[in-house]
């Protein structure tokens, strides 16, 4: 089965790959390739497309790890493919033969490479993650195994676009309150009140801002395109009772 991934090889160094839906056992509302365990999918199908994934790096399905995502900043040091599923928003790894896997719906997914101290880390950044610093704390914990943030370079996957993020006053008061200059990521959307937030350039910022070697994103909007992308909101706004996760793994 032929599945789609996106790929930034001139700044990751590495094995690595954004997946699309496409391609994959499931069917209905998460036609395609849904990896996420958390949905209502049909598991055994699920567990299928994550295989599919393994095997399109050449690996077992065992080599795929996970946390169990929270929107947190929290940090977990993966040594070994079989050590206990926590709660967390990021993994890095120095070991060979690992897939870091991370799962999304219009949230970042993020990769991380330090090629020359082969480190490798990846982050699920939704606007929380982001705020409470998940993108920092990938970075330092990649430090910690070794690696050096003027040799990291990160890609941001497909994620919601700011022309699809409308947001309320609350949530942009949220984030001034934090920091006045974050108004720049948000702008006037035609509803009174409302705003647009620019979810991409502000993971950008707050990547630019750890002093790595590059940081990117590929510029794909996981809500408007619904042939190729999971999306959360799209969901949402359809009335739709569920929705599929799309996969992000990075390996050495």
């Amino acid at each position: 089965m032929t599945l789609e991934k996106i790929t930034r090889a001139d700044v990751l160094e590495c094995a690595h790959g954004f997946y699309t839906r496409r391609g994959g056992h499931s069917k209905g509302l998460y036609a395609g390739l849904n990896c996420g365990l958390g949905s209502n999918d049909d598991p055994e199908l699920v567990l299928k497309n994550r295989s599919l994934v393994c095997i399109d790096f050449g690996m077992e399905a065992e080599a795929l790890c996970g946390v169990h995502q929270i929107h947190s900043s929290k940090v977990v040091t993966i040594k070994q493919h079989n050590q206990p599923r926590e709660k967390a928003d990021a993994m890095v790894s120095a070991q060979n033969g690992l897939l870091l896997g991370i799962l999304t719906a219009d949230c970042q997914p993020v990769l991380f490479n330090d090629p020359i101290n082969r480190v490798i880390g990846a982050a699920h950044a939704g606007w929380k993650g982001a705020l409470s610093g998940v993108l920092e704390a990938t970075v330092e914990a990649m430090i910690a195994l070794g690696a050096e943030r003027r040799l990291i370079s990160a890609v941001i996957g497909p994620c919601i676009s700011p022309k699809a993020y409308e947001v309320g006053p609350e949530f942009y008061e949220n984030f001034i309150s934090h920091q006045k200059e974050y108004a720049t990521y948000f702008t006037r959307a035609d509803q009174k009140d409302k705003y647009l937030f620019d979810l991409p350039a502000f993971g950008l910022k707050r990547l630019r801002d750890c002093g790595l070697k590059d940081a990117i994103w590929t510029g794909d909007c996981t809500y408007s395109d619904a042939e190729r992308f999971y999306s959360y909101r799209r969901t949402t706004h359809k009335n739709e009772p569920d929705y599929g996760r799309l996969i992000s793994v990075i390996s050495l």
